[in-house]
């Protein structure tokens, strides 16, 4: 059947979408005032209230590791429904926050809920679109991560200049419980895996939790990360420093403008020309996003960064995943999705850490200099790891087509046709 005709936005792929938009919109609206309640609730120091909005991502981490595997073994709808459980009673739990250790308690569960929970989503959202728009359907998927990026933190300042904490935890249990609607409205049909490949995934191994075939990639998305959490670690207190802090307040609005309206046309370009022709310039937008960004001297300046930080860390998110998603099995998306989020959680969770320490020897331009370097070795590892080898026998994707046919003949557990699984 032609990519075409596929039927792209069927009911899983929007109510998927949907639930994730949500539960970004949560992570994100919650993360800018965390820190803000900390210190004027709990009389909490800079560094205890840092921890409250870093201890989240942790618990994200951790939560990955495992959810994966989970995924695979157990089926993701299950994992999403324990996701979302614990994602609505760990919100839940933001009412009653008497001290800075059961805040930073709940930060760590509710992090570790959104892991599981969108660990299971993007495996979800796999396996509800057609193989070939997989490019496409997950660069739509990512549109929601992005709206959720630009709401999330204008409605989470918003909502606090107008109301009190316990209001907006009100709103976000709400969401979830929307989630909760939607995700037992979603009717799929999930892969069945043979008795052989579950006993196969035994969870005594690496292997089980972390997928060892999209280690070039995994590399790459932890260098992409850190170039980014630069800008993301350090933009409002950059600005506050070149005195152009509403140009800062806007980057994040042009970034989230460019994601969305170029996504789409990038996910036809993954599908018919190729990852190289979207992932190569990504690295190079990513570096001169930076570079602009460290010799600003005017808002133009800024905002035009804003533009190729888009088209670069942007562009990557979505695709980066569509990528890991070709190089495995059916049967191992679930970890190899994991796997892709947790570098990309690494990047960003540790590099604030590394370049605070680099701003304080050498200064933000240094600093930012230091990333550009960082986004070019990555297009340099993604030459050498992964670009050079597609068309070749070596292609990563090619091998595993091969393996999933390989398992389809021996224990007939499962077909692929368009995406979706149906059973022998």
């Amino acid at each position: 059947m032609e990519a075409h005709k596929e039927k792209l936005w069927t009911l899983p792929f929007v109510l998927d979408t949907v639930i994730n938009l949500l539960v970004f919109l949560i992570y994100y609206l919650l993360i800018v005032i965390i820190a803000v309640v900390a210190k004027d609730t709990l009389h909490a120091t800079s560094s205890q209230a840092g921890l409250a909005v870093g201890i989240y991502i942790i618990g994200t981490v951790v939560a990955r590791v495992f959810a994966g595997r989970f995924v695979s073994t157990l089926g993701s709808r299950k994992v999403l429904y324990v996701g979302l459980g614990i994602y609505l009673i760990s919100t839940a739990l933001y009412f009653y926050i008497p001290n800075l250790i059961v805040l930073d308690t709940i930060r760590f569960i509710n992090g570790f809920a959104y892991g599981i929970t969108s660990t299971a989503t993007s495996t979800i959202v796999a396996s509800v679109i057609p193989k070939a728009r997989r490019g496409e359907g997950i660069n739509y998927y990512g549109l929601s991560t992005s709206l959720a990026a630009a709401i999330g933190p204008f409605l989470g300042i918003f909502l606090l200049s107008l109301t009190e904490f316990r209001t907006i935890v009100a709103i976000c249990v709400g969401l979830v419980i929307l989630c909760v609607i939607a995700a037992l409205s979603m009717k799929y049909e999930e892969p069945q895996f043979s008795e052989a490949i579950k006993k196969e995934e035994s969870g005594r191994r690496i292997s089980d939790y972390l997928e060892p075939r999209v280690n070039s990639i995994t590399l790459i998305s932890v260098l992409v990360g850190f170039a980014y959490s630069g800008i993301l670690g350090f933009m409002a207190s950059y600005t506050r420093d070149i005195n152009m802090v509403q140009a800062g307040t806007w980057f994040f609005v042009v970034y989230a403008v460019v994601i969305t309206l170029t996504r789409p046309s990038l996910g036809l370009i993954f599908d018919r020309k190729g990852e190289n022709y979207v992932l190569y310039p990504c690295f190079i937008s990513l570096a001169i996003g930076i570079l602009l960004l460290a010799f600003a001297d005017a808002s133009w300046m800024i905002l035009l960064s804003a533009v190729f930080v888009g088209l670069g860390y942007g562009t990557y998110m979505s695709n980066g995943q569509a990528v890991v998603v070709k190089m495995v099995p059916f049967h191992r998306i679930g970890i190899a999705t994991s796997t892709y989020f947790i570098a990309l959680d690494i990047g960003l969770g540790f590099g604030p850490y590394v370049l605070g320490g680099v701003k304080e020897i050498v200064g933000f331009t240094n600093m930012f200099l230091l990333t550009v370097i960082v986004a070019l070795v990555a297009f340099v590892c993604y030459h050498f790891l992964y670009g050079r080898l597609l068309g070749t026998p070596n292609d990563p994707a090619l091998k595993a087509q091969k393996e999933e046919l390989e398992i389809r003949n021996q224990d007939g557990s499962f077909t692929l046709e368009t995406g979706k699984v149906s059973l022998n």
